[in-house]
């Protein structure tokens, strides 16, 4: 996950007392974002997991209806971007 940085200011000496106090350690360039990293893993191993999952549970009869309704939804979309108005 992308780590947030500080917000940056427009003035361009306190941006350069910025960057120079980064540069030498005085500052960290972070800013806490407020999650939990453990959640956030734990959430990323749930949703890693769901769609083999659901896929394993569900029939193979309503995985077919899921699958005709997708590529009508898409050829619906790919004929309409093709007719002119």
């Amino acid at each position: 996950m992308a780590e947030k940085r500080l917000k940056r200011p427009r003035d361009p000496i306190s941006l350069a007392k910025l960057i120079g106090d980064i540069a030498t350690g005085q500052v960290k360039d972070g800013a806490e974002d407020g999650k939990d990293p453990s959640a956030i893993a734990k959430g990323r191993a749930g949703g890693l997991l769901g769609g083999k999952k659901r896929a394993e549970t569900l029939p193979s009869k309503r995985r077919i209806e899921i699958a005709k309704k997708a590529a009508t939804a898409r050829w619906a979309k790919k004929s309409a971007a093709k007719e002119p108005s």
